[in-house]
């Protein structure tokens, strides 16, 4: 089980890769048009709109007024409007010469379409009845010749525009509508001026017009056809439009053409290119005003933020002189409405209800100001080339990260994506973000998911094979990389401990089953969590005693220190429970631990039908003798030399050279007493004077260890109550019996 999935963890970073480099060259393909996800343009839309938002300068450009067609304006005569919609066009005439010749304004522009005749004076009517028979009547032609001018409210109108700086605009129908009405303006630009090769602009064969003899009269026209995008909002318009061989202004350009002489409108094309080159268009003159535009002549509105970036006045408090000169004086005017049954609100990124006539305001002031962005030819290559270099190596890095720095590594690489692309914007280009965003977005979630899943059933995997031995936050640890840990055989050197409860089997006898059952959980429970917080292992338990080793599964260092802390604060633990058994009206406890390390064998070891996870060796043997004999020496630790040796700051007290059972060699054996720091002045003195009595013993020279020995048990120095009599008794044995001059000064143990 545990190979297989080491089969499956090795393959994880490949199939992650694979995976990844899928969806990076899924969105390169997106980006590169050969795959088209109407939703990705939605979000780049979205997008802009935040970047517009945020980089938008607020507040109210002055140049230009927008007398508005309001509901004010649209009240009767004598509420103080001028009537519903459409106004007799006398009272738009006389809207004309109040702007132009009482106010002054620099220029007057109509987002409104007069494509029908006005016949709201009479004229039409008086002339049908004269051809009835008073045209005979001299005195009847002569009073209509005379009416005639004032009633022909068309030529009032057209009248009040000639030879002024007046705009009229005119309306595109959709694709393939061919119905023409009125007569459109002069075309901006011919097809010999801007190849359609260069281009791919708009084309359109129909539209709604103003009357030819307005349009005549007026200083210049141009559409009102925004661009609709996929949701709906307005957010570009085509600044010239196709019709036939001939291009026409939108209204916007038209005005900015007026405004700056009339000049004609120039293609700019980019350094070292064609005008013939498709893309090679850039911008356009208007003289001297750059308008970026790209090859579908598209301009992207600069809006300056939200409804009323422009100061509001009423037609109708135009018309009578309510308002200041000052307020209109050397201004741009765009008539406009914002009545809402008049039908011009549209959806823009700052407003679902957005008057049309401010849209073309916000295009013209950026017209002016050279503040509208530009979309470049190359901005979906430079979209198409981030996907390749961050996408591709995302795909090819994440897969090897841990999950921290892949999650460092994919906010770093947003940030950069985000930063360039808000540069880029703040320095007047406007590049796709949305296809290299997600995928960057993508090939985390990727990672991520995928690897919390596969780390789940790693965890499960190695929960199932290890829970029982160490603790939770080591398996958590361990199924980070599961094909770093087997429970397959190997040899370590590690730390293992024995302890056992003393006399157990007298207390066992002195309880019922049940209460044995929970007297034997009391005690393990707590020195299970001793050894789990020090980062041991639980090999088994014994009736009352507990096998432990650290250094494996997970690799430690510290295993002899961490394992003799352990050994330590289970003598604590020990204390706490006897207060507690005592008032339980338990017996208390006395546990002696034995702790050995060295190189041992570590693995599933078993048979066929049942297998455990546990260490063999020699050490382990010593480990399991040395809990044995505690009880020897009065002790509640004994540690073997090995583990002395790996812990230089430890006091210890020698308390033997001993050959335990099954063992030819002797070897030193320790009582600790603490680290350095912790252990008192009257135990280092102690044991100053016990490593001289056991110099001396060795020595055989018995009658000063005797001295020595007796004189430690006689002042009770330390904790030497079974130890100092041990060598008083060892001392008469063999006074009797001299070990002879080969002896080492061990003791061999005959019984485990």
């Amino acid at each position: 089980m545990l190979a297989l999935e080491k089969f499956r963890y090795l393959n994880n970073r490949l199939i992650r890769t694979t995976a990844g480099l899928v969806i990076a060259v899924f969105f390169m393909a997106q980006a590169g048009n050969w795959v088209h996800l109407p939703f990705m343009d939605r979000l780049d839309g979205l997008i802009y709109d935040a970047r517009l938002k945020v980089f938008a300068p607020g507040g109210i450009d002055s140049r230009i007024v927008i007398v508005d067609i309001d509901e004010p304006s649209l009240r009767e005569r004598d509420q103080g409007g001028e009537g519903r919609w459409p106004w007799p066009r006398d009272r738009l005439a006389l809207l004309n010469q109040q702007l132009l010749a009482h106010y002054q304004v620099a220029l007057v522009a109509y987002d409104v379409i007069f494509s029908e005749q006005d016949e709201s004076s009479g004229l039409r009517s008086i002339e049908s009845i004269a051809k009835k028979g008073l045209n005979q009547n001299p005195a009847f032609v002569s009073e209509l010749a005379r009416i005639k001018p004032e009633l022909d409210f068309d030529g009032r109108f057209a009248a009040s525009m000639k030879d002024q700086p007046v705009v009229l605009g005119f309306s595109f129908l959709p694709p393939g509508d061919t119905a023409k009405k009125g007569k459109l303006a002069s075309p901006a630009l011919s097809a010999q001026e801007l190849p359609a090769s260069a281009v791919s602009p708009s084309i359109r064969q129909g539209y709604t017009a103003n009357l030819a003899r307005l349009q005549a009269s007026a200083a210049d026209g141009g559409h009102i056809n925004p661009l609709l995008d996929a949701d709906g909002v307005i957010r570009r318009i085509p600044m010239l439009i196709a019709v036939g061989d001939q291009y026409y202004a939108s209204l916007a350009l038209a005005v900015a053409r007026t405004l700056l002489g009339g000049l004609p409108i120039k293609p700019m094309v980019s350094p070292g290119a064609k005008i013939t080159d498709y893309g090679a268009v850039s911008a356009l003159d208007v003289g001297g005003a750059i308008l970026p535009v790209n090859p579908e002549l598209v301009s992207y509105i600069p809006y300056r933020g939200g409804f009323k970036s422009f100061d509001y006045i009423s037609a109708s408090d135009v018309i009578n002189q309510k308002i200041e000169p000052k307020a209109l004086e050397g201004k741009i005017v765009l008539v406009g409405t914002t009545a809402p049954g008049l039908l011009d609100l549209r959806s823009t990124p700052f407003s679902n209800a957005y008057p049309g006539v401010e849209i073309h305001a916000n295009l013209i002031a950026g017209i002016l100001d050279g503040s509208t962005k530009e979309s470049p030819i190359w901005a979906h290559s430079l979209n198409l080339l981030g996907i390749a270099l961050l996408g591709l190596g995302l795909a090819l890095v994440l897969p090897l990260l841990k999950p921290l720095w892949g999650l460092v590594a994919s906010i770093g690489a947003v940030s950069l994506v985000i930063g360039a692309n808000l540069w880029l914007y703040h320095v007047g280009f406007i590049v796709p973000l949305a296809s290299l965003l997600i995928t960057l977005i993508l090939l985390y979630l990727l990672n991520t998911a995928y690897g919390y899943f596969v780390e789940s059933r790693s965890k499960r995997l190695m929960t199932g094979l290890f829970g029982q031995y160490v603790p939770p936050e080591l398996v958590d640890e361990m199924a980070k990389n599961p094909a770093d840990f087997s429970m397959e055989g190997e040899s370590r050197e590690l730390t293992i401990l024995f302890s056992d409860v003393r006399g157990f089997t007298t207390i066992s006898e002195s309880l019922d089953a049940k209460t044995l059952s929970e007297f034997i959980n009391a005690f393990l429970t707590p020195f299970t969590k001793v050894i789990y917080e020090h980062h041991g292992t639980i090999d088994k338990y014994m009736g009352d005693c507990i096998m432990a080793f650290w250094g494996a599964p997970i690799a430690d260092p510290n295993h002899a220190r961490n394992g003799l802390i352990s050994a330590f604060e289970m003598l604590k633990a020990m204390e706490i429970l006897n207060q507690e058994f005592i008032a339980r009206q338990w017996p208390p406890i006395k546990v002696g631990i034995g702790l050995n390390s060295g190189r041992v064998s570590v693995g599933n070891m078993g048979s066929e039908i049942r297998l455990a996870y546990t260490v063999m060796g020699d050490a382990v043997n010593l480990a399991s003798r040395l809990e044995g004999i505690t009880k020897e020496y009065g002790a509640a630790i004994i540690i073997g030399e090995e583990t002395r040796k790996q812990l230089p700051d430890l006091v210890a007290r020698e308390v033997d050279k001993v050959r335990v059972k099954g063992k030819d060699i002797a070897v030193k054996i320790y009582e600790p007493l603490g680290f350095e720091g912790s252990v008192g002045s009257n135990q280092l003195h102690a044991l100053s004077l016990f490593e001289k009595a056991l110099q001396a013993y060795r020595s055989q020279q018995w009658d000063s260890a005797q001295a020595q020995f007796e004189f430690l048990l006689k002042n009770h120095l330390a904790t030497g109550e079974v130890l100092y009599p041990l060598y008083l008794e060892r001392i008469a044995h063999l006074r009797d019996n001299p070990p002879g001059n080969e002896w080492d000064g061990s003791f061999t143990f005959t019984k485990k």
